[in-house]
């Protein structure tokens, strides 16, 4: 702010006319103001000036310079702190806490259930960010803000906030009560909470920042339990009070019903007493309650209830106090008095009694005893027949003023007005004039202060500040919209309409009372009688249905006309159908759209559809028809007679048959057969008969077939019939004649010729098999029977001995020889690890006595070195 104010100021001094920072003249001004006063003054005297102008231009553009920089610091200062408030107000943002973790630890032992729900939804509203608003500055309740909470509805708002709200209602009501009160006791005033506008008093003004519970002031922020809590239990008294405190730890919100389990019988104790929740610990057994009322004679037929029983609502016959009559009433209030004077003559004989009708004795006459003269100055004693007489002496009684006494005589009835002088006040203290006291003196100033209805002047002249109820009709709308208040002028909202409008149904039978203005939006009442509406077909009645607004539903009746067949109607009634009519002319741009219509109209009867049996023309099957189709008709299937082949049927769809023999067999309009020969050939035969159908057995069939021989190899060509006809045979046709070409299990091809079934056993089998010695040098053939069965051999001589010998001993020399060669590669690598070794150990003894040998030759040069320098401390210590 420094910055700015002096950027200000610097922009100020060069407006006017280029003022330096310091205050000193300008260079604009100064030749101007110098120049006309020294005008013709020497050469020299403006060169000096020139100079001081020069040196004031330095100073000033200095200062500039001082005042720019200054200004960019403070600039560059400002930026940083709103940069640092913005970074804390982001780092201030609030996440969502662990709200099944926080929950969890509060509601050990309990259920979340009734009461508790408002419990759960506030605890739930604390752990998320932004749930609570203060709804004084519209803010979000921080977790580390301090606020108060509401007794009644718990709502939460900023310490600070309801402090000012509570301050300032206090103050608005009390200047309101001053302007007609000036002795208004403020101290009685209270403040309410600005959402359920519960009532406080001053003392209630919170001053100090405390937990739900009220135990800890001040409660620090913990993220692992609820914000603004303590974390203590609760212990607060549970409404409805039980004798038992909240076992929750502290919380926002309503304490949820007392969880505590208690015996307890029902309200007229008649019942065995049962284990309840504390919180619904009152219940009712739904018995008669059976206690004696309070007319002493009947009993309480209510079933089990809390508190004293209702009144007796049985009426009886009960005289009045004085027994002159009798009147219905209930035995609840059998008291009450009649209109007559009782009219008894008191003990004096002389007086009879005034009151109206009462119980007992009338009691003495109330002219009896001793009396006083009508100033209470003298007494006396005499008959109730005679009068007591004025005594003479002055009333002296205090006058309707309150400031004089009566002057007149003791005398009867009430004192004359008072006729002195005085100086007297008007009603509203702003006049004064002297009159007659016993006149009221009011002056015409017309008082300008509202009335009780807060809307209009109470106008009355020379008020004493004790304003007139409003006396004017309130004249605004109701709720209801419908009706004017008719009350006295009131402040505050007006009372809802008491009229009432009766919403009926259609045949105004049923109906239901609702409040003024609401009859048009509640739904009319559902009536549960018939509907009377006459039926508008040929129906003499309609089909039973409840009363309705609108058209009839419509009729669902058979219409039952008779038709042209003879038969009945069979379809619903349609003498009244609605239907929608859609205007097809041609419309103009310029002409509204017609839009479509509902008309009830008569349609005609439909086509008879009482199902009639008909059989078709080939008397294949009888069906039911609708009875307005009824036709000579094809059922669809084939003919099925039989034709002149006898071996097939006509294929032609069912169809009217002329002259035909019987039933079976075709007519003559049924076509001729042109199918093949269709019957069936022999076993093993696919090939077809080539006559056309025909009577009786088909020819041989001499179809030559290609067939494969039992090995394969081969193809072989044979007539149909033949290979049908043949049954032992049978392989001895299908066998080329040549060797099977199959392997035996030996390996050798089988040693009959194409056959069918297996192959010739191995035990039979001629052929030779070469077989060798385990060295592989002898060889010689055996039969294969004699192979298979193991019986062949062939063992190694002497020669095939030798020859193994010699191998092993070449093997063994290879492998002593690599074994020598091993050794020496070993040898060698071990032999240059250990030159490697030497030459290290050498190198570090040879650089270790270089280094003692450095010390031998130099040490002098070292120590005279020390010399010195010891000298040189001590001669400055000892010119110090």
């Amino acid at each position: 702010m420094s910055g700015h104010g002096q950027r200000g100021r610097g922009q100020r001094g060069r407006g006017r006319g280029g003022r330096s920072w310091g205050g000193t003249e300008g260079f604009w001004d100064i030749p101007k103001s110098r120049g006309t006063a020294s005008r013709g003054r020497g050469r020299a005297q403006s060169t000096d000036n020139n100079a001081s102008l020069e040196e004031e231009t330095r100073a000033g553009e200095r200062k500039f310079a001082d005042a720019c920089r200054e200004i960019q610091e403070n600039v560059e200062k400002y930026i940083a702190k709103h940069q640092f408030v913005d970074e804390e107000s982001e780092e201030e943002e609030e996440d969502d806490l662990e709200e099944d973790g926080i929950l969890d630890k509060w509601y050990k032992g309990y259920e979340r259930e009734g009461e508790s729900c408002r419990t759960d939804q506030f605890l739930r509203d604390a752990c998320k960010t932004g749930a609570h608003v203060c709804l004084i500055c519209i803010n979000n309740i921080k977790r580390t803000d301090a606020i108060w909470s509401c007794v009644e509805c718990f709502c939460s708002f900023h310490m600070s906030c309801v402090q000012k709200w509570a301050k300032d209602s206090i103050f608005q009501l009390a200047e309101a009560h001053l302007e007609t009160n000036p002795h208004f006791d403020k101290s009685t005033l209270k403040w309410c909470c600005p959402k359920c506008r519960s009532e406080y008093g001053q003392s209630l003004i919170p001053r100090r920042y405390v937990c739900f519970c009220g135990k800890q002031e001040d409660p620090k922020y913990d993220p692992w339990i609820v914000p603004h809590s303590c974390g203590e239990t609760c212990r607060k008294k549970l409404k409805p009070e039980c004798g038992h405190s909240c076992l929750l730890l502290c919380h926002p919100g309503p304490c949820p019903p007392c969880p505590i389990t208690v015996n307890i019988k029902c309200h007229c104790n008649r019942q065995p007493a049962q284990t309840r929740r504390c919180s619904s610990k009152y219940w009712s057994c739904c018995q008669p309650c059976g206690k004696k009322l309070s007319c002493g004679q009947h009993t309480c037929e209510d079933p089990c209830h809390a508190g004293d029983c209702n009144p007796c609502p049985r009426k009886s016959l009960q005289p009045c106090s004085c027994g002159n009559e009798k009147q219905m009433r209930l035995c609840a209030d059998p008291a009450w008095q009649c209109d007559k004077v009782c009219g008894k003559r008191h003990s004096c004989g002389h007086h009879v009694c005034q009151a109206v009708c009462h119980k007992g004795a009338c009691g003495e006459c109330p002219s009896s005893g001793e009396r006083t003269c009508p100033c209470g100055k003298t007494s006396h004693i005499l008959p109730c027949t005679e009068k007591i007489p004025t005594c003479g002496d002055t009333c002296g009684k205090e006058l309707s003023c309150g400031s004089h006494f009566c002057a007149d005589r003791c005398h009867k009835g009430a004192c004359s007005s008072c006729l002195q002088f005085r100086l007297k006040k008007c009603r509203c203290g702003a006049r004064e004039k002297e009159m007659v006291c016993s006149k009221e003196f009011t002056c015409e100033i017309k008082c300008k202060t509202l009335k009780d209805c807060r809307r209009h002047n109470c106008s009355r002249k020379c008020c004493d500040g004790k304003c007139a109820p409003c006396e004017n009709v309130c004249g605004r709308t109701l709720s209801c919209r419908n009706h004017k208040c008719k009350s006295r002028c009131h402040p505050g909202p007006c009372y809802p309409c008491n009229l009432t409008h009766q919403v009926k149904c259609y045949c105004k039978t049923t109906f239901i009372t609702v409040p003024c203005g609401r009859e048009k939006t509640v739904s009319p009442p559902k009536c549960s009688l018939l509907c009377r509406i006459p039926p508008s077909c040929h129906h003499p009645t309609r089909e039973k249905h409840k009363c309705h607004f609108g058209n009839c539903p419509q009729c669902k009746m058979t219409c039952g006309r008779h038709l042209n067949c003879g038969h009945a109607c069979p379809s619903s009634c349609h003498d009244a159908v609605p239907v929608k009519i859609v205007s097809n002319k041609k419309r103009e741009a310029w002409e509204p759209i017609i839009p479509p219509r509902i008309e009830i109209k008569k349609k005609p009867c439909p086509p008879c559809t009482i199902p009639v049996p008909t059989t078709c023309f080939g008397n294949h099957e009888t069906v039911n028809w609708p009875c307005h189709d009824v036709r000579p008709h094809s059922c669809g299937r084939k003919c099925g007679r039989r034709l002149a082949c006898s071996n097939h049927t006509c294929n032609l769809e069912c169809h009217a048959v002329n002259e035909a023999r019987n039933e079976i067999d075709a007519g003559k309009n049924c076509p001729p057969c042109e199918v093949g020969c269709s019957k069936p050939r022999p076993d093993g035969c696919n090939h077809k008969c080539n006559r056309p159908c025909h009577r009786g057995e088909c020819a041989k069939c001499a179809q030559l077939v290609k067939f494969k021989c039992h090995c394969g190899l081969n193809n072989l060509y044979q007539e149909c019939h033949i290979l049908t006809a043949a049954t032992t045979d049978k392989d001895a046709l299908n066998s080329c004649k040549n060797q099977c070409n199959k392997t035996i299990s030996c390996g050798h091809r089988c040693t009959k010729d194409c056959h069918s079934g297996s192959c010739s056993e191995p035990e039979k089998c001629r052929k030779r098999v070469p077989l060798r010695c385990a060295c592989k040098r002898i060889k010689k053939d055996f039969l294969c029977t004699l192979v298979v069965a193991g019986e062949a051999k062939l063992e190694c001589d002497s020669v095939c001995l030798e020859k193994k010998k010699a191998t092993e001993e070449e093997e063994r020399r290879k492998k002593e020889g690599e074994e020598e060669k091993k050794r020496l590669e070993y040898e060698n690598f071990e032999k240059l690890a250990e030159n490697r070794k030497n030459k290290r150990r050498n190198r570090r003894r040879v650089d270790s006595e270089a280094e003692k040998s450095s010390w031998k030759d130099y040490w002098f040069i070292f120590l005279a070195v020390f010399v010195i320098f010891c000298g040189c401390i001590i001669y400055s210590l000892s010119l110090q």
